[in-house]
């Protein structure tokens, strides 16, 4: 059975029981399930290959033990034990990192996890649907990036406010450009599903990775962080499934709750789409300096980045235009960016990018740590307009943006060692220099100078530029109005005229 059609049996199956409630525990479910599936055909593997192997968990709570046999326990017996045994037994297991990694993984993996199924029936057609999947085929765990794809889907319309999957083809994009290599240290500090992570994994392992040992160096070399149970639980799963043996460095938490003068990592490549549009709990600000205190959580990202990133080091990052614009600390931020990086292109992406999830524009950043040298690191910064492509007027569920499209962007890009000689303005492309940036206070809201003002057929733009009129007019009837009103009610002033 196809992993599309699995999932989605899945779902119909939980649909039934009593105790799922919503698109959203279903795929908190579904997730744990997966994880536990995934992470057994792993350790098969692993038990074939290692001499000294030694079960991370104990042998009950393997998958092949209470759940691989579709004729094996159910009903009340299976919930019993997932609930009264299985849970409490992973969520305290001992497991220190540095004696059990594999166990620490499972650990972090359940510590917010939760059995939503009362119905032990219901619970036991599931996993045998999961068990029509075979995870050790190379080729269904090619397609479990199908799965991904649907379940953040669903995971978008079960109303998670701020969390914006990216395309494909943007992480395809930004990994291509910033070219991770074997050895350095690789990051995303808000990693959502692992997708950023995935990519880059994929990218070194197929340009630079040339023997086991390389093979295990590669596997040292990514680091994630994500807040949230649901996203964390299934970024380590995507990593095993992308032949990251034990992924302990894909960490469950907040990465803004650590005072950013305690930071002592320094990072060779961070590429990241923070959360943008939301503020930070309460006291979160505190752990940065005080003029560059805000609760907007794509500000104190770019303020982590920037201070993690090692001496040129590269960044790629995702972030919305009211970064571009913004004035108070978003300016002091942006001349701190500049300061201490080489900001180097910013590519503008067209509206629509994250649709359906959100309609904010975006764009991403690149930019370079200097080495200290110069009082300004950015000296020029280049901007890229990316344009639809040819008969698209915006992008939408059936017609999402592709790789293809940076075609054009990668052949303009050139080398960063020669300060990018080789680029060229055109229809697309255009230079500011650091100068006219200062002059403008910052604002990096700047227009493509070889476009004329483009009229917008979005019903939503013409509806917004519609109310904006009519507010207008209104208030240059009030003030007519006003103006009538006081001539009229100056009977002494028309006295005065009419005697003379």
């Amino acid at each position: 059975m196809s992993i599309s059609s699995a999932i989605k049996s899945i779902q119909d199956i939980m649909r039934k029981d009593a105790g799922v409630d919503g698109d959203a525990q279903r795929l908190g479910q579904m997730s744990w399930l997966l994880f536990l599936k995934v992470f057994d055909a792993q350790e098969q593997e692993l038990e074939l290959e290692l001499d000294d192997y030694r079960e991370p968990i104990p042998a009950e709570f393997l998958w092949r033990n209470w759940a691989a046999d579709n004729e094996g326990i159910t009903g009340d017996e299976l919930l019993d034990f997932v609930n009264d045994e299985l849970f409490p037994q992973l969520k305290n297991l001992t497991a220190p990192i540095d004696k059990n990694p594999r166990g620490f993984v499972v650990k972090a993996a359940f510590s917010d996890a939760f059995n939503y199924m009362k119905n032990g029936t219901l619970l036991r057609q599931v996993i045998n649907k999961l068990n029509e999947i075979d995870f050790t085929d190379s080729n269904e765990r090619h397609l479990f990036g199908d799965l991904y794809e649907q379940i953040l889907k669903d995971l978008q319309s079960a109303g998670n406010a701020g969390e914006f999957y990216t395309p494909r083809a943007i992480t395809k994009f930004i990994v291509a450009v910033t070219d991770p290599k074997l050895g350095e240290s690789i990051m995303d500090p808000a990693c959502g599903t692992g997708g950023f992570l995935a990519c880059a994994f994929d990218h070194v392992k197929a340009n630079y990775v040339k023997t086991a040992d390389d093979h295990q160096t590669l596997q040292q070399q990514i680091f994630g962080v994500e807040k949230k149970q649901l996203p964390h639980l299934l970024c380590t799963t995507n990593m095993m499934l992308h032949g990251i043996e034990v992924p302990v460095q894909i960490r469950h938490g907040n990465t803004l709750n650590k005072p950013l003068s305690s930071w002592d990592e320094q990072v060779d490549v961070i590429i990241t789409n923070p959360p943008f549009g939301g503020t930070e709990e309460d006291g979160i600000e505190k752990n940065f300096p005080s003029e560059f205190q805000t609760r907007e959580t794509a500000d104190l990202f770019l303020q982590l980045i920037i201070e993690v990133l090692a001496k040129n080091g590269r960044a790629a990052v995702v972030l919305p235009d009211g970064t571009l614009f913004g004035e108070g600390v978003k300016t002091k931020i942006k001349k701190m960016l500049m300061d201490e990086c080489n900001l180097h292109t910013i590519v503008r992406l067209p509206n629509g990018v994250f649709n359906p999830y959100t309609g904010i524009k975006t764009n991403i950043l690149f930019f370079t740590k200097g080495d200290g040298s110069a009082k300004t690191a950015t000296k020029d910064v280049w901007f890229y307009e990316h344009p639809y492509p040819a008969g698209v007027k915006n992008y939408n569920k059936t017609k999402p943006m592709k790789f293809e499209e940076f075609e054009t962007e990668l052949e303009w890009w050139g080398n960063e060692a020669d300060g990018f000689a080789s680029r060229v303005e055109n229809e697309q492309a255009w230079k500011v220099s650091i100068e006219d940036i200062i002059a403008r206070n910052y604002n990096l809201d700047i227009k493509n100078p070889h476009v004329g003002e483009v009229i917008s057929h979005d019903p939503q733009a013409l509806l917004s530029d519609y109310a904006k009129q009519q507010a207008d007019i209104q208030a240059l009837r009030d003030q007519l109005k006003g103006i009538l009103s006081a001539a009229l009610s100056s009977p002494s002033e028309a006295s005065d005229g009419e005697g003379k």
